[in-house]
């Protein structure tokens, strides 16, 4: 296990076995997505309160769940890149920036789509949303330090060290609708004491959000795939794969 773990973190291993694994993984997010889909906007039933505009939840919170998700990847991987100094992970931390920022944005607008029939307005300045607008900022921060930085080690040192500044923010959006008075729901999927869920709901939500983490895992392996080329362009085994017919 470990032999394959060393092994991974080389970039030409690294390269070819994402390559192999891509498929695959794009193969079963597919499915996922579209079997979620299917179940969230035509088998769950219409909400009693919220009618049919609640089922916007079913792109909303997976994409909330992944922007926590991604940044905390995005903050580890850094922290191994700045200890140990492995390249791979570095690659892997400046190539989740942009998707991180993605899902962010995401979340934010399918919330503000979502608040406006619910809460009569699309934004309200209260702890949930104002740490994950933060959020947003974090990740653009990452990205515009990245490309600032022409040294791509030198860069993946100093967005590293952004990034892990920047985590002290995510307990704060996971525990903000506990810490303060806010519009935003509590929990209702680890509510584990009373069912906060129907099953018909829960069921597409926990299966999109499966889909929304192998979406991720896709493009991150391929933006990573980029830049181990850009990065390893003057190695042998790069100009082998270019010159290879």
């Amino acid at each position: 296990m470990w032999h394959f773990f060393h092994q991974l973190a080389s970039p030409r291993y690294f390269y070819r076995f994402a390559g192999r694994i891509l498929p695959w993984l794009g193969a079963a997010c597919l499915l996922l997505m579209l079997a979620g889909l299917y179940q969230g906007l035509l088998v769950a039933p219409t909400d009693y309160q919220q009618g049919d505009s609640y089922r916007i939840m079913f792109i909303h919170v997976p994409a909330a769940w992944m922007s926590l998700f991604v940044y905390v990847v995005m903050a580890v991987s850094g922290a191994v890149g700045l200890v140990w100094r492995i390249k791979l992970a570095e690659i892997v931390a400046v190539a989740s920036a942009p998707i991180g920022a993605s899902f962010t944005f995401l979340a934010l607008v399918t919330g503000a789509i979502w608040g406006k029939p619910t809460w009569g307005t699309w934004w309200v300045w209260d702890a949930r949303l104002t740490s994950e607008l933060i959020l947003l900022f974090l990740y653009l921060g990452v990205i515009a330090l990245n490309s600032a930085i022409e040294d791509k080690r030198t860069a993946a040192r100093a967005t590293s060290v952004l990034a892990l500044v920047g985590v002290v923010n995510i307990p704060i959006i996971h525990y903000s609708v506990e810490w303060w008075n806010t519009l935003h729901q509590g929990a209702t999927v680890t509510k584990f004491d009373v069912p906060s869920i129907d099953l018909r709901m829960l069921i597409p939500l926990l299966l999109m959000a499966l889909a929304f983490k192998l979406f991720y895992l896709v493009v991150v392996l391929m933006r990573a795939r980029c830049e181990i080329l850009q990065r390893e362009r003057n190695t042998g085994w790069v100009r082998e794969l270019v010159e290879a017919p």
